[in-house]
């Protein structure tokens, strides 16, 4: 074949991309004819096609295109009219993203892009795909820019595995960090005691026993391989350092090796948090470790995987560029001629001489694969039809008489008026690619199962452990009630003791005639009884069911009055000192009750300094933003704060943790009940508040009583008017006793007929409502509050007021229920009497409730 002189500069360069160089009419372009062209343009044409990376090169005020052989796969079906094409009219479809970059190259700058995503349409459609280019200018023989040169390489297969491998990676580290082999630890930096739990010593390999009672963490440190050791022990430093601020702050992170006693190694995770004391000292540093172990596994598959995929991918762009491209076609629509290159004809068998002449097409269609033939013939009618880009993959009989897979890649152009004319295309070997793709898929499968597998573990060991923690709950709630109950039974027992050895002895000098000891035996027994309601009292203010009177009360005017008897109580060896703020807010509360509980306070401090020391009350006003009352427990608001301070011996945590609890006491036996604590705990939530305790061995300990702000005045006492005892009283007048206990109905009867009322008794709301219902007077109910009989005493009173507007009401209860407190207040004309109560209890509470009228009480007369 001869070839012009005016390309006589290509001399030692050859492959198709010359060829079509030499038979292109570059007259017809804006270069014009190849003897006119500058010397530079010459030389980089030759460079460029003798390079074996891929490449192209434009030219001219109209950017005509050039390329090499390994650039022509990549134009797809451009390639047939690409070469002395404009080179935006041939990137027309990505020209909006590469413009800027082809004007910055113009104007001289180098750019380099790596993994840009460009919809290059090489099959007619739509398409992913990234490319890593570098975009240099070109000048011409007088050194002026007159186009430029892009090396590139497509990365698709590469970007597309990396996001792949990182979503996988993102679902194994969700599954694998909530744990299949968990284990807790809690590093007591000030001893050096770590203690973990069993899984935990376990995987470091050290006595689970010995590391539930804690141990020095260098034990746990031998566990760590040797060549991870460092590193763990520099990231521990940096997290007690307190590096890092706000979340971050003291952080611990690491992954690392544990050497097995049989010699196996396990990965671990390991993530724990330094706890700070005031001055920045890392005092605990608590934490969880995860076996990792299957991760590490799978991320080292994925890697071995990701680089056989990368080798595939390589072989396959090797085999593209080395003429995996198998051969072309031309399909004349309208005449039915099918004619192929010589390539494709042998590949198929075909007699080249048949395929360049032309053949009928069905002659093709019976070399594929009889499964893939429906899908064949509805693809290529489809097309024909829609006309443009055209894309099949389908399976073909080669020479060998063996099945391949390939890709046919075309255009169908259609005539003004929609007639089909004519369908080119190539044919491409995708075999290896298939290949490549199913062994893809396999390991996507495999790790699938595998993260499946691995959720499952992390589910049924979720459930387990909320299962462990549901059964300590109820261990510790029994252990609670079991604890309150015993000590319910023993201090009872020994009140009952004394009340019912008393009663007997007196029964017993009674029949001998020995009247002078019975006062003797009747004191002990109303001294056992006033326990008794004493210890009644301070359960009911544990459990916040006591009947408080709050009213509103200055506590510095409170404390003051005490001061006195807190300084004979504490006894001469201990200072006592107050500390009031400015305008103290005012406080409601009972204040008989947080006398008692500063009295208690006290005496708790006093006993916590047997050879003397200071006690300081203080008062602050105090308003608390969301941080400080999540800390202290309350509702964010305005409190007084009511603090008793001691210098003495102080509480350990443990203490403290129980300190509220009924029943416990660090005291000798026989020194106190227990409920010192939990009745200020009780009263204090009782009235809106919080009690917490701040405390230090050896140096002291500050109780903070939390009590909400009262917006009002406070209430000053008023003494009343007292009716003399001996004012005559109406005739006639009736008391309805209503109470389903017989001996305390008895009782209450009994006084009142010896103050000369007339009594009318009733076992239940129901009998009571009757008799409020009748025509019979009635001057005073007094009534229990629980009762049966289908109403509680508060709505027995409320039916009779409705009944009775005048009606005098007196409730005896054993706490405050809501249905006789309204808000902690009574209504008008209402008493209330707690049980137990005494004899004189009872006749002040009736004469309160019948007024100036009420009678005297003489149980002689």
């Amino acid at each position: 074949m001869t070839h012009s002189s005016a390309f006589d500069f290509l001399h030692g360069v050859s492959g198709k991309v010359v060829d079509e160089i030499r038979a292109l009419d570059w007259t017809r372009t804006s270069l014009g004819a190849p003897q006119t062209w500058p010397a530079a343009l010459r030389c980089q044409l030759v460079t460029m096609l003798a390079c074996p990376v891929p490449m192209y090169l434009v030219w001219g005020p109209e950017l005509v295109s050039f390329y090499n052989d390994a650039y022509r796969p990549i134009l797809g079906y451009r390639a047939a009219t690409a070469m002395g094409t404009p080179f935006r009219i041939l990137w027309g479809s990505i020209w909006d993203e590469i413009a800027p970059l082809v004007d910055k190259a113009l104007a001289g700058e180098v750019l380099q892009v790596t993994d840009m995503r460009l919809d290059l349409a090489r099959e007619g459609r739509p398409e992913e795909s990234y490319w890593t280019f570098s975009y240099s200018p070109v000048f011409d023989d007088a050194g002026t820019i007159t186009g430029m040169i892009c090396v590139t390489g497509e990365t698709t297969a590469r970007v597309l595995a990396e996001r792949q491998r990182r979503e996988a990676d993102e679902r194994l580290d969700l599954a694998l960090n909530s744990g299949a082999r968990i284990g807790l630890w809690d590093w007591n930096v000030l001893s050096d005691s770590v203690r973990s739990d069993r899984r935990f010593a376990v995987m470091y390999g050290v006595d689970p026993a010995a590391a539930e009672a804690g141990m020095p963490i260098a034990q746990f440190f031998r566990g760590i391989h040797p060549d991870d050791l460092a590193s763990v022990q520099q990231s521990i430093a940096v997290a007690m350092s307190g590096a890092g601020d706000g979340a971050t702050k003291g952080h611990f992170t690491a992954e690392y090796r544990l050497v097995q006693p049989d010699g196996r190694e396990h990965w671990v995770s390991a993530h724990g948090r330094c706890i700070f004391d005031d001055s920045g000292r890392c005092v605990r540093f608590p934490g969880v470790s995860f076996d990792i172990t299957d991760r590490v596994r799978v991320e080292q598959q994925w890697r071995e995987s990701e680089a056989r995929a990368r080798l595939n991918g390589e072989r396959v762009q090797l085999a593209l560029e080395a003429g995996a491209i198998i051969g072309t076609w031309f399909w004349d629509l309208p005449t039915n001629r099918f004619t192929l290159d010589e390539p494709f004809a042998r590949h198929l068998g075909i007699d080249p001489a048949l395929g360049h002449e032309g053949l009928d097409v069905v002659e093709v269609a019976e070399r594929v694969h009889p499964d893939d033939r429906p899908g064949l013939a509805e693809a290529v009618q489809e097309a024909i039809a829609r006309g443009g880009a055209y894309t099949h993959q389908y399976r073909v009989r080669r020479y060998d008489g063996r099945y391949h897979w390939v890709d046919a890649i075309g255009r169908v152009d259609h005539a003004p008026d929609g007639t089909p004319l004519q369908f080119p295309g190539v044919l491409i070997d995708v075999g290896v690619r298939r290949a490549l793709e199913a062994e893809r898929d396999t390991a996507i499968a495999e790790l699938r199962a595998l993260t499946d597998q691995l959720e499952q573990r992390v589910a049924d060991r979720t459930a387990e452990l909320m299962r462990a923690e549901e059964a300590l709950r109820q261990s510790q709630k029994m252990e609670a009630v079991g604890q309150l109950t015993g000590g319910l039974a023993h201090d009872f027992n020994n009140l009952l003791a004394g009340i019912s050895g008393s009663l007997e002895l007196m029964a017993l000098r009674l029949a001998q005639g020995r009247v002078s000891d019975v006062d003797r035996y009747m004191d002990a027994a109303q001294g056992a009884t006033r326990r008794a309601a004493a210890l009644t009292h301070r359960l009911l203010a544990f459990s916040r069911r006591q009947t408080l009177a709050p009213r509103p009360t200055d506590a510095s005017m409170l404390v003051a009055g005490m001061a006195d008897l807190i300084r004979r109580t504490v006894g001469p060896a201990i200072t006592l000192e107050t500390e009031a703020g400015e305008d103290l807010w005012t406080i409601l509360v009972d204040a008989p009750q947080l006398e008692n509980a500063l009295l208690n306070l006290c005496i708790n401090a006093r006993d916590a300094m047997p050879d003397g020391g200071r006690i300081t009350i203080e008062m602050v006003n105090r308003r608390l933003d969301e941080a400080n009352a999540r800390f202290a427990d309350i509702p964010r608001g305005e409190y007084l704060v009511l603090c008793v301070t001691d210098t003495g011996t102080g509480m350990t945590p443990d203490v403290i943790e129980k300190a509220f609890d009924p029943f416990f006491t660090t005291k000798p036996l026989g020194q106190g009940t227990g409920l010192g604590l939990s009745m200020i705990y009780g009263f204090a939530q009782q009235s809106g508040g919080q009690v917490r305790i701040e405390s230090t061995p050896g140096k002291g300990t500050t109780v903070h009583l939390y009590l909400p702000r009262h917006h009002g005045p406070v209430e000053q006492d008023q003494a009343g008017p007292v009716a003399p005892l001996d004012a005559a009283a109406g005739s006639g007048e009736t008391v309805l006793v209503v109470d389903d206990e017989s001996t305390v109905r008895l009782m209450i009867a009994d006084v009142l007929r010896d103050m000369g009322y007339r009594v009318i008794e009733a076992a239940d709301s129901a009998a009571g409502l009757a008799i409020l219902r009748s025509k019979r007077r009635i001057d005073l109910l007094v009534t229990d509050v629980g009762l049966p009989g289908g109403m509680n005493g508060r709505q027995l009173a409320e039916a009779g007021r409705e009944l009775r507007h005048e009606l005098n009401v007196m409730f005896i209860t054993g706490y405050a229920e809501n249905a006789v407190l309204n808000s902690g207040h009574l209504s008008p004309g209402m008493q209330l009497l707690t049980k137990p109560f005494t004899v004189d209890a009872l006749v002040t509470g009736i004469q309160a409730a019948m007024g100036a009228g009420a009678r005297r009480y003489d149980p002689h007369a």
